[in-house]
């Protein structure tokens, strides 16, 4: 005797795992009484599902649910897909502007000569333009501890040097054994007023 075909077992109706794979319900989705629709292209308000689906299908656009635990949840009538591009772009310039800005250490000791100096002020000056962040400091070993001042007077000279590229976030500071100072990138348009302003 030949047995009916058994029906699949667990979620493997591609229906189903479409819905599981979307960030959001759209359309046949929803599965509420009604919905509140918001958005510029209808009437704020809360509507039943079938008339939000019909209203949707009118325009040619999809349902989608942006608030899934409001009562009753909150959905806009949107074209889907250019939505989800629209917020992969964004998403995108947000993590580059972050990757972007770094924090670059330059070591000083009390004693760096005018040379070595004149090196590491450059390599700042290059990672403040990049859009990056400068944390200069000079480290005390020993006895040298006593010559604080010196130190303070090298990170001060140092910001005079980097002030065309860098803005000093606050006076040099101890922090254990060495002391710091950091200074951030100078944004494009305060150069351009300084340029611009009257000598």
């Amino acid at each position: 005797m030949a047995f009916p075909p058994r029906p699949p077992r667990g979620n493997f109706n591609p229906r189903f795992r479409k819905e599981q794979q979307q960030e959001h319900r759209t359309n046949h989705m929803i599965r509420v009484p009604q919905v509140r629709l918001v958005g510029d292209n209808i009437e704020v308000g809360v509507y039943p599902i079938q008339e939000a689906l019909k209203m949707a299908q009118e325009q040619q656009l999809d349902l989608v649910e942006i608030s899934p635990n409001a009562d009753p949840p909150v959905c806009k009538i949107i074209d889907y897909n250019k939505f989800l591009y629209e917020k992969k772009k964004k998403e995108k310039e947000m993590k580059a502007k972050s990757k972007a800005s770094e924090v670059k250490e330059i070591r000083f000791t009390p004693n760096t000569d005018d040379h070595d100096f004149d090196f590491k002020a450059k390599h700042a000056e290059k990672f403040l333009k990049e859009g990056n962040k400068v944390k200069a400091y000079v480290q005390f070993k020993g006895r040298a501890i006593q010559f604080k001042e010196r130190g303070e007077l090298l990170l001060l000279k140092f910001a005079e040097r980097l002030g065309d590229s860098g803005v000093l976030e606050g006076m040099p500071k101890m922090e254990g054994k060495r002391m710091l100072a950091i200074w951030a990138p100078k944004s494009q348009k305060k150069k351009e007023k300084e340029k611009g302003a009257p000598s």
